[in-house]
């Protein structure tokens, strides 16, 4: 029943777990925002949900942070309200540090982190106002520890944690909520998409994302650990236990890292 009549609002949703949970949703009784930047590749996903009548599409570009606030109003302006925004737009990269032009560092940080708090900024004074609301953010194991050839990866991803933190404890009092999502590997094509040292796609595919959970069934955990509200959650196999070692020992960890064959 959590999802009745509600509006929710998904970004990155025109492939892999935004794909996954837009048709996961569409099984609800609620209406949906699909935003992405490829406004062909959203009207695919939307013709594939059960109710795409009570669907509909925004696309945009996380990149330009500095235009979400008309963003925001457009998607407002489709149903009257937005009820939860899953924050799940954004790209990766494989790189050693010393390879990697801080132009790719700098992109990272605009789509995966500025354009992020950028949007959820903007639907704060409407959640405020409604004295509710639920943010949802997709970030990563790669925002609780760290790897190699994932630099600016990890430090946009550890930055949202910061971030959607301190707005938890600011907005309990407006009955605003904040689930924080970290997947671990996934088999999409986010690996594929990621950023190389000189910004162009990597283009390959890795074994761990390969092997990694099937996007629909990530999508079904994700959905319950939203209407669990849970603060934080892990989803994947193995690579879960990395939070754990962390806590206890961080030096482990490294050791545990550096063996790995994982890129």
């Amino acid at each position: 029943m959590y999802f009745d009549n509600k509006v929710i609002w998904i970004t990155g949703a025109s492939s892999g777990i935004g794909k996954s949970l837009v048709i996961a949703f569409s099984k609800y009784n609620c209406k949906l925002i699909l935003s992405a930047r490829r406004e062909a590749k959203l009207e695919e996903v939307k013709q594939l949900c059960s109710n795409p009548e009570a669907v509909t599409i925004i696309p945009f570009d996380l990149a330009h942070y500095d235009r979400m606030q008309s963003v925001v109003e457009n998607a407002i302006s489709v149903f009257g309200t937005i009820d939860i925004l899953i924050n799940n737009g954004g790209i990766s990269q494989r790189s050693l540090i010393i390879d990697t032009s801080i132009e790719v560092d700098k992109k990272l940080m605009e789509v995966d982190y500025l354009g992020t708090v950028a949007l959820s900024k903007a639907v704060l004074p409407h959640f405020v106002a409604q004295k509710s609301g639920h943010f949802v953010t997709v970030t990563s194991l790669m925002g609780k520890f760290s790897s190699q050839y994932r630099s600016a990866y990890c430090g946009a991803k550890h930055a949202l944690h910061g971030f959607f933190d301190a707005l938890r404890l600011e907005h309990q009092k407006d009955n605003i909520k904040v689930t924080m999502i970290c997947p671990g590997f996934v088999n999409t094509n986010v690996a594929r998409n990621a950023l190389t040292g000189d910004g162009t796609a990597l283009n390959t595919q890795d074994e761990a994302t390969n092997n990694g959970l099937d996007a629909d069934v990530f999508a079904q955990r994700m959905i319950k650990a939203i209407r669990k509200e849970k603060f934080e959650v892990y989803i994947g196999k193995f690579e879960k236990i990395g939070v754990l070692v962390k806590r206890i020992s961080p030096k482990l960890l490294h050791r545990i890292t550096l063996k790995s064959k994982v890129r």
